[in-house]
């Protein structure tokens, strides 16, 4: 039984040599094919396991017969690749001694510059690629390369000045005054001075203070300070910092530390006198500055004091954000006078603070005659009823203010009896805020009566404010109206501004066929 399948393969291959004794040669493909019909055959002959790709193939690529190439060469590393090209071979010399030869990337073709500018290393030191590398796209892969999330949006779309901001925050951040050697900031501010328009520290790190070394070290004081041994500054100084960025607008601070762990003091967290007039005479001083925000670093109403009074005069500041801090009723008063001032302020947020009625009132008289600011935000203060009728008192005669926010202040019914005056005579203000204040069902029906003869207001926050179901959902319903006035006003002023369009001819003919009558 086991030889008869040779036999028969014998026969076959014998067979198949005498019909092609006297033909013409047989091409490949018929090679092929004669093969697959072999192989067909010889498993319709009898054979229980069908020709597979040997086992190792995985491992092993050439090992399966499918995969064989047509010329077998010496080198395991031949290919039918052709040469590269003596541009492309330049173009690789030069991405791989870029560090050494940086000034022939300009006489290089704007092709050749993209090519180059793809494949050089985003480790570069700055002193190489700052003043050089203008494109967007390498800048792009270096802050990709550093941090995992990247919101260039937050830098106005530019990858360039993300990398330079943040690099120089970080180098702040980690700063110890008296401690860290400046060589290396006073390095990066050289390089992006051009380049920095925000600076947003989250930290700033105090002076290590080191105790005095004395014979009775127990019986020593606990912070130095009894002997005179306190540093030259309690944080990082700004000033000369400010004075080389010709181009900043924005500087958001917080002096705190993040992520102290089982290190943590109190002292960590103190924004001290001294911080605070070196930090109101940088500002002041820095006239290109149009955003102010000093957050969670226990601002109180001495320090509000200092800040304000050195940027009374101050001639470009539109935003001022004290958010998160200790700020009371004198600290709301220099605020007030602030906006008094003749300033141009339109943004300012006092979100979070120890206001009162008296501070209310203050701000309240400064509202009567301001006529730039547009946002105000008071949320999270102790305004009561008599500081929340003040400022609805002031909001009958200013015409500015287009959003604000009261959330928050233990205000009930007698506010929103004045508000709802507000709301009938005030045309200016589109968004109000007022949650979690206590205004009850009579307050809600109060507001309703004059949401009732308003077109303006297109958003009230009523959460947790107990002003009843049927008063919010018809609210609710005049706001939904009044935000469609709004979208069609937005498109009939966007229709009137276009320019106008040229009216399109309908297309002409090439020519005219008439299809023939037919008859019947």
């Amino acid at each position: 039984m086991s030889e008869a399948p040779e036999d028969a393969g014998v026969d076959e291959h014998q067979s198949t040599a005498k019909s092609g004794a006297g033909s013409k040669p047989v091409s490949r493909q018929a090679s092929v094919l004669s093969g697959k019909s072999l192989r067909s055959s010889s498993t319709k002959a009898g054979h229980e396991e069908a020709i597979m790709p040997d086992l190792t193939s995985k491992d092993n690529p050439s090992a399966d017969w499918r995969n064989m190439r047509r010329i077998i060469a010496e080198d395991p590393e031949w290919s039918l690749a052709t040469v590269p090209l003596l541009t492309e071979l330049c173009i690789k010399y030069v991405i791989a001694n870029f560090e050494n030869n940086s000034e022939i990337l300009k006489k290089l073709l704007p092709k050749h510059q993209e090519m180059v500018l793809k494949e050089i290393a985003t480790s570069l030191p700055l002193q190489i690629t700052a003043l050089l590398v203008e494109d967007e796209g390498y800048w792009e892969r270096c802050c990709k390369a550093r941090w995992e999330i990247c919101d260039v949006s937050a830098y106005g779309g530019g990858w360039k000045r993300m990398y330079f901001e943040r690099n120089l925050q970080q180098i702040i951040e980690h700063f110890v005054p008296e401690t860290t050697d400046p060589t290396e900031l006073e390095e990066t501010l050289k390089l992006s001075a051009d380049f920095v328009k925000k600076i947003n520290v989250r930290q700033l790190l105090p002076p290590v203070r080191e105790a005095p070394k004395t014979a009775d070290f127990d019986e020593g004081s606990d912070t130095g300070s009894d002997f005179g041994d306190e540093p030259e500054c309690d944080h990082f100084n700004f000033g000369p910092v400010l004075k080389m960025l010709p181009n900043l607008e924005e500087l958001h601070l917080t002096f705190s530390v993040r992520d102290c762990g089982m290190n943590f003091e109190w002292n960590l967290f103190q924004f001290t006198a001294r911080d605070c007039l070196q930090l109101a005479q940088c500002v002041a001083a820095c006239k290109t500055l149009k955003v102010f925000k000093l957050h969670r670093s226990k601002v109180d109403d001495d320090k509000v004091r200092v800040l304000i009074s050195h940027m009374l005069d101050h001639p470009g500041l539109v935003e001022l954000d004290l958010s998160n801090n200790l700020i009371g009723d004198r600290g709301a008063r220099a605020v007030g006078k602030f906006l008094n001032n003749h300033s141009k302020l339109v943004r300012v947020s006092l979100c979070d603070n120890q206001i009162r009625a008296a501070g209310a009132q203050a701000i309240a008289h400064a509202l009567t005659k301001n006529t730039t600011l547009t946002f105000l935000n008071l949320r999270l203060n102790r305004l009561g009823d008599e500081g929340g009728q003040a400022i609805c008192r002031s909001l009958l005669k200013n015409s500015t203010l287009v959003e604000i926010n009261l959330s928050s202040n233990d205000m009930a019914e007698p506010t929103a009896a004045i508000l709802s005056q507000v709301v009938m005579q005030n045309s200016t203000i589109k968004t109000i805020d007022l949650s979690c204040n206590r205004l009850g069902p009579d307050g809600g029906k109060q507001l309703q009566e004059g949401m009732e003869e308003n077109n303006t207001i297109i958003q009230m926050d009523l959460r947790l404010t107990e002003c009843g179901q049927e008063s919010e959902y018809c609210i609710n319903q005049i706001l939904h109206r009044n935000q469609e006035a709004a979208r069609d006003a937005r498109i009939r002023e966007k229709e009137a501004n276009a320019p106008p369009q040229k009216k399109i001819a309908d297309p002409q003919a090439a020519h005219r066929y008439k299809a023939p009558v037919q008859q019947a």
